[in-house]
C-alpha cells in the first residue's frame, strides 16, 4: 500500500497529461482503495463505448490503451520518483478491459452479474498476485512494468469468468 500523495506530488503528477491518464482522470487519487477505485471507474466507459465493439476493436481499444498506459505511468512515475504508486490506476482500466472482453450479449441482469463478478476476480488476482503476476510485479519496472501485471490478472480472471460462463450455461441449458 502507497503512502499518501503530498501536495507537491500531486502537484507535479497532475500538471502533467500523463497523470491524469495514469490516475484514470484523478480516480487513483481516492482516499481509500484507489485500485478499487480505478476498477470501478473502467466500468463506465466499458458499459457506454466497449461492451458492443466487434472483437476485433475492441482489442485494437485494449493494445492502444495499454500503451498510452504504459507512456503515462512511466512519465508519472518518473514524476513522483518511485515505480507504482498506488494512484497510478489506469493499469486497473485495462485490466477490467480484459476482464470483461469476451463479455456475452445479455439482457442488463445477466449483464451486472457478469460485471459484478469479473470485477470480484479482477481484484482477487490483482490484490493476490498469483505466479507469475507477482514476478511481473516485482522484476519489471517503468510503466511497461506497472502495467504488466494487471494485464495478467486481467487474463487470469478473464479465463475464470469464461469457464464459470460456460459452465452455468450448460448447467442452465
Amino acid at each position: 500500500m502507497s503512502a499518501p500523495l503530498t501536495s507537491s506530488q500531486r502537484r507535479a503528477l497532475l500538471s502533467h497529461p500523463a497523470g491524469w491518464i495514469a490516475t484514470a482522470l484523478g480516480a487513483g487519487l481516492s482516499p481509500k482503495a484507489p485500485g478499487t477505485a480505478g476498477s470501478l471507474v473502467a466500468l463506465l466507459p466499458w458499459w457506454l463505448l466497449l461492451r458492443d465493439l466487434p472483437f476485433g476493436w475492441y482489442a485494437v481499444v485494449l493494445v492502444a490503451g495499454f500503451f498510452l498506459g504504459a507512456w503515462a505511468c512511466d512519465v508519472a512515475c518518473k514524476r513522483l520518483g518511485m515505480h507504482d504508486h498506488g494512484a497510478l490506476v489506469w493499469d486497473e482500466v485495462i485490466g477490467m478491459w480484459i476482464t470483461l472482453f469476451a463479455a456475452p450479449r445479455s439482457p442488463l441482469p445477466w449483464m451486472a452479474g457478469y460485471m459484478l463478478v469479473g470485477f470480484a476476480l479482477f481484484r482477487l488476482f490483482d490484490i493476490w498476485k498469483p505466479w507469475p503476476i507477482r514476478v511481473a510485479d516485482r522484476r519489471v519496472h517503468g510503466g511497461f512494468g506497472v502495467m504488466l501485471d494487471d494485464v495478467i490478472a486481467g487474463v487470469y480472471a478473464l479465463i475464470v469468468l469464461q469457464a464459470i460462463t460456460y459452465v452455468f450455461g450448460h448447467v442452465h441449458a
